[in-house]
């Protein structure tokens, strides 16, 4: 079984699990703000997504290098991922993903704090292979995932989060709907394989938010969208034109 590396290195944070009325009760306790769709996504220095936890994740394209992730992991790294988990109000997942998950998170105790998370709060599969999701509290979105999203989004609540999922992460960017991107980025180049922003189409300015490093070198960056790229020149406007044909 692949486990998701996703599980604490460090001393749990508790985590208010809620009752079977999931977004519109936690709505009802925390207030009528909407909720921010996030997304956390591992990746490397050159901006590979693909099979981070174990070489039999995703060797889909006969990708050779996963696992990549594993030799990096630290407490560092459980501490944030605990602290970003704390802040769900619900996850949105892609079928890969969710298989993964399944298949390890409703096996750990609910003293763990990621898995307290993931077995109580509402869960939305994305899938069209799918017809049915058993894992406690998921449901699955088959069709129109661009309205059923804004529509959760539009719930009161904290953080509907996106984790992996990267085939899912890229149909959201293509649209804007997602309002924060936590990056992890870890020391290692794999050369081939899927690539968060894979999409040549794809085109936005991102403004920082947050920075931190971890021990073993994973810098985890914190992007919001910041309407689309900006251009610029270093030229001087009264540079003749011949210079800059020899620069």
């Amino acid at each position: 079984m692949t486990a998701p590396m996703i599980a604490p290195m460090s001393p749990a944070i508790p985590i208010r699990p809620p009752t079977e009325e999931g977004f519109d009760k936690l709505a009802s306790e925390r207030g009528g703000a909407a909720m921010r769709l996030t997304s956390t996504t591992f990746l490397t220095l050159d901006g590979v997504v693909q099979s981070p936890g174990a070489p039999d994740e995703d060797p889909s394209g006969g990708f050779e290098h996963g696992g990549w992730l594993v030799p990096h992991a630290d407490d560092d790294m459980g501490a944030i991922m605990t602290n970003r988990i704390a802040q769900a109000d619900g996850f949105l997942l892609g079928r890969r993903t969710y298989e993964i998950f399944s298949g390890h998170w409703p096996h750990v105790p609910d003293d763990n704090p990621i898995a307290a998370a993931l077995n109580r709060l509402p869960k939305y599969v994305v899938s069209t292979t799918l017809d049915s999701v058993a894992w406690a509290n998921s449901t699955l979105i088959g069709e129109d995932v661009v309205d059923e999203v804004s529509r959760l989004k539009a719930k009161p609540g904290r953080e509907l989060q996106v984790h992996g999922s990267g085939q899912l992460i890229g149909t959201l960017m293509s649209h804007d709907l997602i309002d924060e991107y936590q990056l992890l980025i870890y020391p290692v180049a794999v050369g081939r394989g899927s690539r968060l922003f894979g999409d040549p189409a794809f085109a936005a300015g991102f403004a920082l938010t947050d920075s931190r490093t971890t021990r073993s070198g994973i810098v985890v960056l914190t992007y919001v969208q910041a309407g689309t790229p900006q251009q610029g020149s270093f030229a001087l406007a009264d540079e003749p034109a011949q210079h800059r044909i020899l620069r």
